[in-house]
């Protein structure tokens, strides 16, 4: 398959664009430093029409949910116009199947009974950055009813791995250890500990994606996720686990947000279905991988 890649110097990006490779794809890859702003239409529209891709993978966008609250603005426009040009552009040049990456903040806050969140369940964004991605979500929809384009939503759950910023919360934390280790600390600052989150390897998540392109149901959205949740006071003591001296949480009034999402657990029943998939990575073992490149980090290596 020749595959274009939107976001692709990004934390999946670069996964995904590494596991297509894997498996024999044609990958073209832009990103902001290389490839027409998502907000130029007439830029976008060229690349596509240049490219002419079998399918479409659109990864970029505005990923910082805690900076959603300053600059909202940005968030939607990025998001929402950003993923109306993309599918215009598909639109325009020979209709691709297309795969537009939403996240499972638009389910924002569920009642228990609600768990395990399916596909069904309603949109409570509680972010900036959750109310864009479900315009982009559905955009991606009315692409589909309006214009046949093939689209796929995923609405993806928490991914960590190695390559993602300290901007999110594994390799946050992982950093502070990894420091702390260098310099003797052993007082560990950390937010709020108690919302619960799924999490998935983005190894395991890039997967899925490129099973989805192939296998999935045009107009349907997919949940990617573990189907399992942990608080991420479970996440912090699992890494301080791994930590070479011991040490001890903190409360930091700094590290927290405006508004947390109490809860997200999904159901990936449907992308089961669909493609056969489940993750293989265990969270041990992805926390590892996180931990040790922070390490070479921290050391200059």
């Amino acid at each position: 398959m020749r595959a274009l890649v939107t976001g692709a110097a990004g934390f999946v990006g670069q996964h995904l664009c590494a596991h297509l490779l894997s498996e024999g794809d044609t990958v073209i890859g832009v990103d902001r430093a290389d490839g027409p702003d998502l907000l130029d239409p007439t830029g976008v529209n060229a690349l596509v029409a240049n490219i002419r891709p079998d399918v479409v993978y659109h990864l970029g966008g505005w990923s910082d949910v805690g900076a959603s609250w300053e600059f909202p603005l940005d968030a939607f426009r990025v998001n929402g116009e950003g993923t109306l040009n993309v599918l215009r552009a598909c639109i325009d040049n020979g209709s691709p199947r297309v795969l537009a990456v939403s996240s499972a903040d638009v389910y924002g806050r569920v009642t228990p009974e609600e768990l395990p969140i399916n596909e069904s369940t309603p949109f409570r964004p509680v972010t900036p950055y959750a109310a864009s991605k479900v315009a982009a979500d559905q955009l991606a929809l009315q692409a589909w009813l309006g214009h046949g384009l093939e689209t796929i939503r995923v609405r993806a759950f928490n991914h960590l791995g190695p390559g993602q910023t300290t901007k999110f919360v594994a390799p946050a934390i992982a950093e502070r250890i990894a420091l702390n280790e260098r310099d003797g600390i052993t007082a560990l600052p950390v937010g709020n500990l108690t919302p619960r989150r799924d999490l998935t390897d983005v190894r395991d998540v890039v997967r899925a994606y490129r099973l989805l392109i192939r296998k999935g149901e045009p107009g349907e959205a997919y949940n990617v996720c573990s189907g399992r949740d942990l608080t991420i006071g479970e996440l912090a003591n699992r890494l301080v686990a791994l930590a070479t001296v011991p040490m001890s949480l903190e409360a930091d009034p700094e590290l927290q947000r405006p508004v947390e999402t109490p809860i997200l657990r999904g159901d990936p029943s449907r992308v089961h279905a669909a493609t056969g998939w489940s993750p293989e990575i265990s969270l041990d073992s992805t926390l590892q991988d996180i931990l040790d490149e922070q390490r070479e980090l921290a050391n200059g290596k």
